[in-house]
C-alpha cells in the first residue's frame, strides 16, 4: 500500500512538473529548478467566485494557475469586460515581479481553482542568490512582455486615428 501511495504522490508531482514546463516562463527551466520551484512557492486553494486580487490593488506576486479557471475582468464605465479567462498552465500578474503598481484589473476564480504564487520578495531573493535561474525567468518575462506590446501595437495601429 506504501508503494502505491508514494507512487501517486510522485505522479501528482511529475504532472506539477510538466503543467510548470509548460509555463512559458519556466520552459527553458530544468526538472530539478521546477521541482524546488514547486516546493519553495506558496499553493493556494480558491473557491469559485473568490477575487484573487481586484483592480487597483498593489501588485506583490505571479500567479501560475495550476487547476481550475481564472477570470481577468477591467471594470469600464459600461460595466465590467472580461479580458481573459485562464485555464491551467496560464500566468497572470507578472508585472509585479518587476514593480509593484497598482493592478490594471480584477482577477476571480471562475470554479474550485488552485494557484501557485510568486512573490516579488521571493523573486528578488532568486535574483540575489542565484542570477542563472532568475536571468532565465526574466528574459522570458522581457519576451512575453514584448509581445504583449506587438499585439497591443497592432491593435492601436488598426484604430482608426481622429
Amino acid at each position: 500500500m506504501r508503494r502505491f501511495f508514494k507512487w501517486a504522490v510522485d505522479d501528482k508531482k511529475e504532472n506539477e512538473i510538466a503543467l510548470l514546463k509548460s509555463v512559458p516562463l519556466f520552459n527553458s527551466l530544468d526538472k530539478t529548478v521546477l521541482r524546488k520551484l514547486l516546493t519553495d512557492l506558496f499553493k493556494k486553494d480558491y473557491a469559485a467566485g473568490d477575487i484573487v486580487f481586484s483592480e487597483g490593488d498593489m501588485g506583490k506576486a505571479l500567479y501560475v494557475v495550476m487547476d481550475g479557471l481564472v477570470k481577468i475582468v477591467k471594470n469600464t464605465p459600461e460595466g465590467d469586460k472580461t479580458l481573459a479567462v485562464l485555464k491551467p498552465g496560464s500566468y497572470f500578474g507578472e508585472l509585479a515581479l518587476i514593480k509593484e503598481s497598482p493592478r490594471f484589473a480584477s482577477a476571480v476564480t471562475e470554479e474550485k481553482t488552485k494557484l501557485l504564487i510568486m512573490y516579488k520578495s521571493y523573486f528578488d531573493n532568486l535574483i540575489r542568490g542565484d542570477s542563472a535561474i532568475s536571468s532565465r525567468i526574466l528574459l522570458n518575462l522581457v519576451e512575453s512582455l514584448s509581445s504583449y506590446i506587438c499585439v497591443n501595437q497592432d491593435i492601436d495601429m488598426g484604430a482608426p486615428r481622429e
